[in-house]
């Protein structure tokens, strides 16, 4: 499974990474650190992801306007787009859905994040066959 992650802390970038990597068949190909690099990147790269994980708080701009950008560019049938931010409240969270994002977590909820990508990586797997 081809991951675009949208974090601007390197630190987690490498987490997120690490985490993925930790569960079988991902690999990042793409990781930006601002609202218009993400932007930049979903617009050069449409079809060559197939999860977009992004951040909400980003060094420039913001993760929200990433949402529909990636929704619009989605990478391949099936792609899918998860928010996983410190700043998910429900208000947010449920905005975010509505931007187009398939499911949202909180940092703090890493094992859920992490059995929602297997459980992806799983589907895709059986899809593949």
């Amino acid at each position: 499974m081809r991951v675009f992650l949208v974090e601007d802390m390197q630190q987690v970038q490498g987490v997120v990474a690490d985490l993925l990597a930790s569960l079988g068949d991902f690999r990042l190909v793409g990781a930006t650190r601002t609202e218009a690099e993400a932007k930049l990147w979903l617009e050069e790269n449409a079809g060559a992801w197939d999860l977009a994980i992004i951040d909400l708080v980003l060094d420039q701009g913001t993760g929200m306007a990433v949402i529909p950008r990636a929704r619009d560019a989605m990478g391949g049938e099936g792609a899918n787009i998860v928010v996983f931010s410190d700043y998910a409240s429900d208000g947010i969270h449920n905005h975010c859905l509505k931007l187009g994002a398939d499911a949202v977590f909180l940092k703090s909820q890493t094992r859920e994040f992490m059995d929602y990508c297997s459980e992806l990586g799983g589907l895709a797997a059986a899809t593949a066959s």
